[in-house]
């Protein structure tokens, strides 16, 4: 087919490689599977378009209320550095709401596809580096609660948080050179083809072993030594902040885990076959939504119904963070007290 000056992602999207290897390319697959991408099409822009309203308004308050509502403490700092990522994800999607009303064709040329793909890249291994690192966090102020309490400071959180962007950003780099873009029709070249194995095998591995297998293996540790040390103590902890926690970290397990499946599994058959097309269909949204999920997780678990609209959303954003740093583990005897004094403690 002749050459024309329309571009397109030679895998159709920043962070999945293996997705314009079937009917996402109409040219090789004729009218009809031409049309299911347009349907799926417009299917991902209304979903983007949502994703993007209320993952940077959501995000963008989370931000505002961290920054010059609250106190600075370690988990405020860490869920703010967190916020941070998921707005400069969300920002971007805005970009996909066209590329996706476009069925899939790319106009806006190379640099920003570079760009678009880091953005997405560095989003996926700050969100879970960060998430690693709060649960270290909290392993640590249950296991060693001496060791927190001389140690623990905002302002090792921020070089901590420095450091976690710094290995993101380190990792996020290795992909710049993967995605690229290529006329229309050339997807069938030997070198082409090519590139795409040895780039995309190396990128997919990268992200699930850094991005989730060895992150999602050290928060599982941590747990597993939080529930050792309270139940061979007799302790309790605070049930709202470590709800929070297990709550964002579960998001991300069941957002993120379709994407390296799919991604997995695509790389391993060397090609993807309608089963796969689905779930990479499913897996998409499901990635992008979790940059919208936690401003929703941390409201939802601070909401107090004698508030007023406003209230409960400033002071929700509040207790999510302050409550967590304020509350130590006490015997269950003493958890009124523990009580009493968070509340003394979000009033004042």
């Amino acid at each position: 087919m002749e050459e024309t000056s329309t571009f397109q992602l030679p895998w159709a999207h920043p962070i999945f490689p293996y997705v314009n290897s079937t009917f996402r390319n109409p040219y090789q697959h004729g009218e009809e599977n031409g049309a299911q991408r347009e349907w799926v099409g417009v299917l991902f822009a209304i979903l983007f378009g949502l994703g993007f309203l209320l993952g940077v308004m959501g995000n963008g308050l989370v931000i505002f209320i961290a920054s010059f509502r609250m106190t600075k403490t370690v988990v405020s700092i860490l869920y703010l550095n967190l916020a941070v990522a998921d707005f400069i994800f969300t920002s971007f999607l805005s970009i996909e709401v066209a590329y996706a009303a476009l069925n899939f064709h790319w106009p806006f040329g190379q640099t920003l596809c570079k760009i678009h793909s880091a953005v997405s890249f560095l989003n996926l291994f700050a969100s879970v580096f960060l998430l690693t690192v709060i649960s270290i966090d909290r392993c640590i102020s249950v296991a060693w609660p001496v060791w927190a309490q001389n140690h623990r400071s905002p302002r090792l959180a921020f070089w901590v948080a420095v450091a976690v962007w710094l290995a993101a950003l380190a990792l996020r780099d290795n992909t710049i050179c993967y995605n690229n873009y290529i006329p229309m029709g050339n997807f069938t070249s030997e070198e082409v083809a090519m590139l795409w194995k040895h780039r995309h095998q190396a990128m997919v591995l990268t992200c699930f072993v850094a991005g989730f297998l060895v992150p999602f293996a050290i928060i599982l540790t941590c747990y597993g030594v939080m529930v050792a040390k309270l139940m061979r103590n007799h302790l309790v902890h605070s049930g709202r902040p470590y709800k929070i926690m297990v709550a964002v970290v579960t998001a991300f397990f069941l957002c993120w885990f379709p994407y390296h499946l799919s991604t997995l599994l695509a790389m391993s058959a060397k090609g993807v076959n309608p089963a796969i097309q689905v779930l990479l269909d499913v897996a998409l949204p499901l990635a992008y939504l979790n940059s919208c999920l936690n401003p929703a997780l941390y409201a939802f678990m601070g909401w107090s119904c004698k508030d007023t609209l406003w209230c409960s959303v400033v002071l929700a954003f509040q207790r999510a963070f302050s409550e967590a740093e304020n509350q130590v583990t006490l015997p269950r005897k003493n958890c009124s007290l523990t009580s009493w004094i968070t509340q003394k403690n979000i009033q004042s």
